[in-house]
């Protein structure tokens, strides 16, 4: 296993937002390095922490690092919310998208610095892969991945390219896709902002992770796992997960969905939430001198009000 060099983004805000409770119940939905993890198991004393991923690797390394007093899941951690079976709980942490760890080792796949396999899977025992997605997805289906996971101006050059090349021969590594995404993008705007080849990882890599899939149920699905004043509190990296996670915040804070002109209310919807955050918390420009990977990152956070 590579060595988890992981610095946890705004971990200090992510403990206060959570108002830890020494005696109360946390389940860290995605637990990666267990930076945020290791900081909410040291505020507990007789305090529960549940910490999930799908990564293997993470997993392993986690329990080097937290021992043997914490639970843990292997599995998406949208399905342990929805098979949750414990006790109600004092605070839920999802810091969502791919791990620096994932990043950093090469035959995971994931970034277009290193030349690698396409893999990009978080779990490695998942069928699906990039190599997979890239060799079998029809043309329009790439185009439509692009355009929504990734907001790529250049998806239909791009996937139209990648099929004409994996005519010839199946794509097999990220600097044969990388090659592609360059050759697909015009020369004056190839290299005028980030790398040309980053909204195209980005979109493969949550196709093939699903990480947007049941994202909005999910929060939800946490928000009615709370106890009466515990909090959760949520991490995105990017636009996509960030508008999905303010918009499931929001309709839990609703306390009626009727029509607007409808005289009494009949939907029996009631608030479940106060959003603490109105504008989500952003990293500090002391972080970001250290960790430049904090960059995008939003924290919102909302407490259980019934």
């Amino acid at each position: 296993m590579a060595e988890f060099a992981h610095i946890p983004v705004m971990a200090e805000e992510v403990i206060e937002s959570l108002n830890i409770d020494p005696s109360g119940s946390y389940l860290d939905c995605t637990l990666g390095g267990a930076g945020h993890s290791s900081k909410i198991l040291s505020k507990l004393t007789t305090g529960k922490l549940y910490a999930v991923d799908k990564d293997s690797d993470a997993l392993s390394y986690a329990k080097s690092v937290l021992g043997d007093s914490v639970v843990y899941f292997h599995d998406d951690f949208k399905n342990v919310l929805e098979s949750w079976q414990g006790e109600p709980l004092d605070g839920i942490l999802m810091d969502l998208g791919v791990s620096s760890y994932q990043l950093d080792t090469p035959e995971r796949g994931f970034s277009y610095r290193f030349d690698a396999p396409l893999d990009m899977r978080m779990d490695k025992e998942s069928a699906l892969t990039a190599e997979s997605l890239l060799n079998s997805y029809s043309e329009k289906d790439l185009v439509d991945i692009f355009f929504k996971y990734g907001e790529e101006p250049f998806a239909r050059k791009i996937a139209s390219n990648i099929v004409k090349a994996r005519e010839k021969s199946p794509l097999k590594t990220t600097g044969e896709l990388v090659r592609i995404i360059e050759k697909s993008i015009p020369p004056k705007v190839r290299y005028s902002g980030s790398h040309p080849a980053k909204r195209v990882f980005q979109a493969i890599r949550i196709e093939v992770n699903g990480e947007l899939t049941g994202l909005y149920e999910a929060v939800l699905k946490g928000i009615k796992l709370l106890k009466k004043g515990g909090r959760i509190a949520v991490i995105t990296f990017h636009s996509l997960e960030d508008r999905i996670v303010k918009q499931a915040m929001k309709y839990a804070e609703l306390d009626c969905i009727c029509p607007p002109k409808t005289p009494i209310c009949t939907c029996g919807k009631v608030s479940e939430v106060e959003i603490v955050t109105r504008k989500p918390i952003v990293a500090s420009k002391r972080e970001l001198e250290v960790n430049s990977r904090a960059k995008s990152a939003k924290l919102r956070v909302a407490e259980k009000k019934v």
